[in-house]
């Protein structure tokens, strides 16, 4: 057992994608029995500490099943039926078999413009801590019943990586209907040995993947584009066999499953470098001497109090500078609150925001975690 796998016993936060092959039993209706497996796997671990937040493909392939359709559609309204059709089973799927280990499920849909727009990607942040704070297990799928591009051209792997950002998971699992990721594609190079381990963005891997089949979107190609994406956010992924007896459990256990593409990125600095340099300022806010000190200093949030003035049309979400009296920029981040609302709010200490606003989101206007120093 080496030392990366053994790692992944002390992860706590997982995102878990199931692919559509794999839940529906490669298109021949949705497979409660392994389903079963799965949930009783994810129970065990969120009854053991850990959080779990599952990505679960497989609602145009249950849509076809119930339509009793062979092929899979290939017009935008029918897929966007078929969607909406195998939703339904999908999730009451989910429901019963996590009823039995008397766990909540949520239902969780999203685009990727969801997760591109800054304020709406804080809102599903938040929507999904609470849900994994209460207790309650999330079952997160693409929107395919109203998206465009994204049915066209997105997939449930690169969802699931854009969770894993999204809640800054450790690790990221991708179950699938193969053992990993080969050195050839295994269809037509049946003895391709199977990659143990490797760097998520080793040049070496591009070329190794095959395509996705009749039912999936997501072959080995976006598999490895979801762990690149995974691994800019510090976390780890593992591509294995969904087959595979008791596969959570013994990767939690540092088993040597499947292929482990590592990060060589600390999440935090990977977070604050994409905060850092690539997205544009939307407007400023100018903080007294105590508040730069505290940031500077101690690594804290930044509180309403220890702002003096706002600049700028900025949403919830967005990213602002913040300058010290003198004008110089020091740092930048996510900001919790409106440009109108912070004015509203600035200069005043946190536990006034409810009565000034007539609620409160955050008590902090930025949160260190989506700070930055400059």
């Amino acid at each position: 057992m080496n030392s990366m796998r053994e790692r992944l016993k002390t992860t706590r936060r997982w995102v878990v994608k199931i692919g559509s092959a794999l839940i529906t039993a490669d298109g021949k209706g949705l497979d409660r029995e392994r389903l079963r497996h799965w949930v009783d796997q994810i129970a065990d671990l969120i009854e053991a500490g850990h959080e779990v937040v599952v990505v679960s493909s497989g609602a145009v392939a249950e849509g076809m099943n119930r339509m009793a359709w062979v092929d899979r559609p290939k017009t935008l309204h029918a897929l966007q039926a078929a969607a909406a059709i195998g939703q339904m089973g999908l999730v009451k799927a989910w429901e019963s078999c996590f009823q039995r280990r008397g766990l909540h499920t949520a239902q969780v849909l999203l685009t990727h413009d969801d997760l591109s727009d800054r304020q709406r990607y804080l809102n599903a942040r938040s929507t999904l801590r609470a849900l994994v704070d209460f207790g309650v297990v999330p079952v997160v799928n693409e929107n395919d019943a109203v998206a465009n591009e994204e049915l066209r051209f997105g997939d449930n792997d690169t969802l699931a990586a854009l969770v894993a950002n999204l809640i800054e998971a450790d690790l990221l699992v991708l179950l699938t209907d193969q053992q990993g990721l080969h050195e050839a594609d295994p269809r037509s190079k049946p003895d391709a040995g199977l990659i143990d381990q490797a760097s998520a963005v080793d040049p070496a891997l591009d070329g190794m993947a095959g395509d996705g089949g009749r039912f999936g979107r997501g072959g080995m190609q976006t598999k490895l584009r979801a762990a690149r994406l995974a691994a800019r956010s510090g976390a780890a992924t593992v591509i294995a066999d969904g087959r595979t007896e008791a596969v959570l459990g013994r990767l939690h256990g540092g088993e040597a499953i499947g292929t482990l593409l590592t990060s060589s990125q600390e999440p935090e600095a990977a977070r604050k470098r994409w905060l850092a340099g690539q997205l544009q300022a939307k407007g400023r806010l100018v903080l007294d001497a105590g508040a730069v000190r505290v940031l500077r200093e101690s690594g804290r949030s930044l509180l309403a109090v220890g702002v003096k003035e706002v600049f700028g049309a900025f949403r919830r979400g967005e990213v602002v500078v913040c300058v010290d009296e003198d004008g110089r920029e020091f740092a930048r981040g996510l900001v919790n609150y409106s440009a109108d609302e912070a004015r509203r709010i600035k200069g005043r200490p946190s536990g006034e925001i409810e009565t000034i606003l007539g609620y409160i989101d955050e008590e902090e206007l930025i949160h260190r975690d989506n700070l930055v120093l400059i």
